[in-house]
């Protein structure tokens, strides 16, 4: 029974989240609340729920602050080369755009973590998207698919939690996955020049006036696109107000969208101008206006150095990543606005994205106490273990690549690694089945694993780029599937993945 309601209750929160009938946050506390109860929880569902909730309190504390650290640096300039540089060198062609978003995504994620990434590549990218007017929705499969496909490094965590689990060196279980590791970022990047080419058919196709047309010879230029300032003439006009924009800054004013163009390539941007959404305020609105008040280029060294600073804690581990951000993003409001008002507004400016992600993480908190509380995990765990006919022994490191995929869907690593993962590793060993082997396909699962609710940091990068969790999943889902299944047969390929 516990493994039916399980598995049920997984499928009706995706089923729910996908078509849009409730909100992630929703989801994430009925439905679990209503499958625990016929799992005859009772009144103790509630102190399912708080003793997971303490887990969560230091992610959420992370994500927060995190959020506010990452948000005053957009707003103070810091980040703003960046994105005139990304423009530069991609232009305004969608498919490059797309592409430099994965590279960007894999680079930023070589740190291990997937906060981390997420907000430096949504404060990057975002901007872009929303000026050339693409699906944020894209980025975030993009971000999602790279991150995935590169937290099976020795330090990003899973690797080291199957070769703890299983008392082998984590290079033993690494090394030889490295051919792996390739070919999943190669289909990475395959995958993100081909939303690449449907964003740039889309845009054509539904506003031919501004992209052109297919038989265009140069629909795309490189020029006129620098993160708010035009080459080859200067743009005027009046700016509106940004009070009153959901999530807006409150000191901020909106993107100029009148005025005179110079060029073809600048009336381009000028049309592309007003087609901003309410999609990019809060976090990234800012990042769009040149002019705005919050900008501090006189503290633009002082504010990389603190960066930088907190990037080198956040790697090196010696001091927790909660408290970190807490320390960063207080020295960094104190230094760039001194004036207590402006302190004020600043927290709230970015109050929008730090609620959505925060409720999220609580919410889960719901999801992940059930699951362990009534004892469905173990259950759905033991269940699959015992489905597996003898006949099928040899293949149980294929067996366990496969089974990685949906499992640590709905389970945190640590319960698939440190669970899991022993008990197929034993019943793997009497048909002559390594330890080794078993621990590298069972981390060939993590690139659909990211993508999973129980993941604070995919929540953090939906509710940054204001995508809804649904619309993520249908998009990138599959693609990790097949990210994984990749992953897992090159690995057998190379011997890495053994067969007893």
């Amino acid at each position: 029974m516990l493994v039916i309601l399980g598995f049920a209750m997984i499928a009706v929160f995706m089923v729910l989240i996908m078509t849009k009938k409730l909100t992630p946050v929703l989801a994430l506390i009925i439905v679990p609340t209503v499958f625990g109860l016929f799992a005859g929880a009772g009144l103790g569902i509630g102190d399912m729920v708080m003793d997971s909730m303490k887990s969560m309190t230091s992610t959420a504390a992370l994500l927060m602050f995190a959020i506010i650290y990452f948000g005053l640096m957009i707003d103070v300039g810091l980040f703003d080369p960046l994105v005139k540089f990304i423009l530069r060198k991609l232009g305004n062609d969608p498919a490059k755009v797309v592409l430099g978003t994965a590279i960007l995504a894999a680079a930023v994620s070589l740190d291990g973590d997937g906060s981390t990434t997420f907000i430096l590549t949504t404060a990057a990218m975002l901007p872009v998207y929303l000026r050339l007017k693409m699906s944020p929705v894209v980025l975030t499969c993009v971000a999602g698919l790279a991150n995935g496909t590169m937290n099976i490094l020795p330090w990003g965590g899973p690797t080291a939690r199957a070769a703890t689990a299983l008392k082998i060196d984590v290079n033993d279980v690494f090394v030889p996955m490295i051919p792996s590791l390739v070919a999943g970022l190669v289909v990475v990047f395959a995958f993100a020049w081909l939303l690449g080419l449907q964003e740039r058919n889309r845009l054509r196709a539904t506003a031919p006036e501004i992209w052109g047309t297919p038989s265009s010879a140069e629909p795309f230029t490189e020029e006129g696109f620098d993160g708010g300032t035009t080459a080859g003439g200067s743009r005027t006009g009046g700016t509106a107000s940004g009070a009153g924009r959901k999530g807006g800054n409150p000191g901020g004013a909106a993107p100029a969208v009148g005025g005179s163009t110079a060029g073809s390539s600048v009336g381009v941007l000028e049309r592309t101008d007003t087609l901003l959404e309410d999609s990019g305020a809060g976090l990234t609105d800012t990042a769009l206006d040149p002019n705005r008040s919050t900008l501090r280029p006189k503290l633009f060294w002082f504010n990389l150095a603190l960066t930088v600073a907190v990037m080198v804690v956040l790697v090196a581990n010696v001091i927790p990543l909660p408290f970190v951000f807490m320390v960063g993003a207080a020295i960094a409001l104190l230094v760039n606005f001194p004036k207590v008002k402006d302190q004020g507004a600043q927290l709230i400016a970015h109050a929008p994205s730090i609620v959505a992600v925060v409720s999220m993480v609580m919410a889960a908190a719901v999801l992940t106490g059930v699951l362990k509380g009534t004892g469905m995990v173990e259950a759905m765990s033991a269940w699959l273990v015992q489905i597996i006919p003898s006949s099928m022994g040899p293949f149980m490191a294929v067996i366990t690549g496969v089974l990685s995929i949906p499992m640590t869907f709905f389970m945190s690593n640590d319960a698939f690694y440190f669970g899991v993962l022993p008990v197929l590793s034993e019943t793997a060993a009497h048909y002559g089945v390594g330890a080794a082997d078993m621990a590298r396909a069972s981390i060939t699962g993590q690139p659909f694993h990211l993508q999973s609710p129980l993941v604070p940091a995919i929540l953090l990068l939906v509710s940054l780029a204001k995508v809804d969790l649904g619309d993520h999943h249908k998009k990138v889902l599959w693609r990790t599937a097949v990210i994984s299944v990749v992953m897992l047969g090159v690995g057998m390929l190379t011997g890495a993945i053994g067969i007893g």
